[in-house]
């Protein structure tokens, strides 16, 4: 082996035997210096990793959750599609217009006799499908609107029950007098 550069100086006469160790001693201090100052670095660059790593898990997540509730909600509108589609009444030639509200508009559909006298009995209802409107019986109305109530437009059991509760505030405002003779 070739002699290091520190024992050919020493052979030499440029330096001492006291200014190679000291010089010996301050390499080993920066050393263990800079091993401990890389350790120190090595754990901040972990600990931002590591918090790297929790917000990429959070994000994912949160887009998982968002994913999954899309696919609940396609899900829920296409039972809808599905149960209007196999439980749709027929119309007739529609010689009867039926009214109802959409949202504010007041709509109407045409429908024969027969249609026209179940509607009022509360035997059909009214719903939204795309963008026309179509009629199904009762329970599959109530199924519909288990999963999205915005979608059933027209119910009679529904208004029979407004209007009953109209009439008996009508009469609220009157006294009924105890004297009466019949």
């Amino acid at each position: 082996m070739a002699p290091s550069l520190q024992e050919q100086l020493l052979k030499a006469g440029l330096a001492d035997k006291q200014k190679a160790q000291k010089i010996k001693t301050e390499k080993r201090k920066q050393a263990k210096l800079q091993k401990k100052h890389k350790l120190e670095q090595t754990d901040e660059a972990r600990l931002a990793a590591e918090k790297a790593m929790e917000a990429k898990k959070a994000r994912d997540r949160e887009l998982n959750e968002q994913a999954r509730l899309e696919a609940e909600k396609k899900a829920i509108a296409a039972q809808i599609k599905q149960l209007i589609e196999v439980n749709r009444q027929p119309k007739g030639n529609g010689d009867i217009a039926c009214n109802f509200t959409d949202g504010t508009k007041v709509k109407h559909i045409y429908v024969d006799t027969a249609t026209h006298k179940h509607i009022s009995q509360g035997k059909l209802a009214i719903v939204k499908f795309a963008q026309t409107y179509e009629v199904v019986p009762m329970p599959v109305a109530d199924k519909i609107a288990e999963r999205d109530a915005e979608l059933v437009l027209f119910r009679a059991d529904k208004v029979e029950q407004s209007q009953d509760e109209q009439v008996d505030d009508w009469y609220a405002e009157y006294e009924i007098p105890d004297d009466l003779m019949w």
